[in-house]
Formats: C-alpha cells, structure tokens, sequence
C-alpha cells in the first residue's frame, strides 16, 4: 500500500515571499537542510544532513528537479538509500502555492512510500515536515520588511 504525507499550512504572506523558502538554496539551507538546490526542470541536487544508520540511510536525499510553475508549483524526487548508489526510498515531493486574500495557503504532498522498509522514514517525515514549516513560518516572521534575503 503507498502512504503519502499530505499537508497544508498558511503563511500569512505573499506567495512571493514563500516560494523563496521553496527555491532559493541558501534559504532552504535555513530551515531544510544543506543543499545545491537550482530551479530548473531537469537539475539534479542533494539535500545533505547525518547519516542514520538504524534507517539505512547515508544522509544524502538524491533528488531531481520534475516541474516548476513560478510561485505555483514545485516538485522534485526524493531518493535515499544506504550508499553507494543503492536506493530505498524512491519517492516524490509536491509544493503547491495558493493566493489567500490574507497570504498563501501552502499545500505539500510527499508521495511514493510503497516498501515496509520506508514506514520509519513516513513517520519521520510526517511530523518532520510540519516542524520545517513552522521554521519557514518563523523565518518570514523574523524578515525585515519582507526581505528574504540571506
């Protein structure tokens, strides 16, 4: 059975601001994790944290850029594994941006945990995605005027 984490969030804040969250390397750095994120359809990169060996994970997501609808929509790949060119976890993330008349309703499904093997990176994620919005929600609250500049 495939399991997919699905959540919305508000940000009452302009899709402008939050896409920047989304796509710029530096601010994803802020509140994701280490990354060579570019906005381009086709581009490879990776997100980099500690590895977890209980989870057979080497702390590298290898990803792909999929599509890009400017402030509207981003999904990329989300691959990990033990190392060495072995993948386990083969999934797909979805960002989708929605005007408000009082910000941007922020909707996020993180889709393709089909392997028992990938339950305990579901349940990590599940909870792990909602405290890394809430980082992004402190982030835009912390900016000066709205500046997202790193």
């Amino acid at each position: 059975m495939t399991k997919s984490i699905k959540h919305q969030f508000f940000f009452p804040h302009p899709p402008e601001m939050v896409w920047e969250y989304l796509t710029k390397s530096e601010l994803m750095g802020l509140w994701l994790m280490k990354n060579n994120f570019q906005p381009i359809v086709g581009v490879d990169f990776q997100f980099q944290t500690n590895p977890i060996p209980s989870l057979d994970f080497d702390g590298i997501f290898y990803c792909k850029v999929l599509e890009i609808d400017p402030v509207k929509k981003l999904s990329y790949s989300w691959r990990s594994g033990p190392g060495e060119g072995e993948i386990t976890l083969d999934s797909v993330v979805v960002w989708q941006l929605q005007r408000t008349e009082k910000g941007t309703a922020l909707y996020l499904e993180h889709s393709g945990f089909e392997k028992e093997e990938n339950l305990s990176f579901y349940n990590g994620l599940t909870d792990g995605w909602l405290k890394n919005l809430q980082k992004i929600a402190n982030l835009l609250n912390a900016a000066p005027n709205g500046n997202t500049n790193a």
